[in-house]
């Protein structure tokens, strides 16, 4: 039995970054909630690699005071910028 994908995490210049393509539905939404709640207290941006538009997630980050931009990705990716709102 294969090992399970796992979400990549890493940082650069511009903040936190989490890639969940190939993830199977709920994977990513735990995943991103996961670490922006991590990040809630520094309030630290986060970027978010996806294969498709996390319809579920703008509720949630809505309710705990974070916010979704669409940011420009490679083809096939929809590529978000997940702040926290002041």
């Amino acid at each position: 039995m294969a090992a399970p994908i796992a979400a990549r995490r890493w940082r650069e210049a511009d903040g936190e970054h989490i890639d969940v393509r190939g993830l199977a539905p709920p994977q990513p939404l735990v995943a991103i909630l996961a670490l922006v709640r991590e990040l809630d207290a520094s309030a630290t941006p986060l970027t978010v690699h996806h294969e498709r538009d996390p319809l579920l997630l703008y509720g949630e980050l809505e309710d705990i005071g974070w916010t979704a931009l669409p940011l420009a990705g490679d083809p096939g990716e929809v590529r978000l910028r997940l702040e926290r709102v002041r």
